[in-house]
């Protein structure tokens, strides 16, 4: 089973497209959008379960340079 999600980013002033274009390039991202309002970029990421989700978000997108928040949002199937 895999698990999705959608991870709300926040950025430095002026980041975002550097932050959307850095982090589409994750293994596991499936889409990475800058877009305008409270959050400066959207990415849809999927992992083989809840811990490798967690995993790629601490390491792999919080790392990356600009981002000053993260909030991640898997995706349920009610």
């Amino acid at each position: 089973m895999v698990v999705q999600a959608y991870i709300l980013i926040q950025t430095d002033v002026g980041k975002a497209a550097d932050v959307a274009k850095a982090i589409a390039a994750v293994k596991g991202v499936t889409m990475a959008e800058d877009v305008t309002g409270p959050y400066d970029v959207i990415v849809r990421a999927e992992a083989r379960n809840v811990d490798e989700l967690g995993k790629l978000v601490v390491a792999k997108v919080q790392t990356l340079d600009g981002i000053t928040r993260t909030l991640t949002c898997p995706v349920v199937h009610i």
